[in-house]
């Protein structure tokens, strides 16, 4: 049994003349299509854009002078006609004038 070693570095060959052939030629087709050196170019310094901001029209308050914007006053009842206030379903208030209304709410069925 003979020991085969794994670990060996293999010998770095020499290019053959068709090997130096072929590189030459890549070589030459690089530079052909390399990008061409440029003078660097001043840059100014970054300004952020003007901001658009659209015109609002100035709409002035209404004059109060010149108009009534009082508090309306509260309505009331101070007639002597109706006799109370009586709640016919649920939380459905109905003016009761005479006694009768105030009995037939009273003896309804809830």
């Amino acid at each position: 049994m003979s020991i085969i070693y794994t670990h060996q570095r293999s010998r770095k060959r020499k290019p053959t003349a068709k090997q130096r052939q072929l590189d030459e030629e890549w070589q030459a087709l690089i530079a052909k299509y390399a990008p061409k050196k440029s003078t660097p170019k001043l840059v100014e310094a970054w300004k952020p854009p003007k901001v658009f901001r659209r015109e609002t029209p100035n709409y002035p308050s209404l004059n109060t002078t010149e108009y009534n914007t009082y508090k309306k006053e509260i309505q009331q009842y101070t007639g002597d006609k109706m006799k109370g206030i009586g709640t016919l379903h649920k939380s459905n208030a109905v003016p009761i004038f005479t006694d009768e209304e105030a009995k037939d709410q009273a003896a309804m069925r809830r």
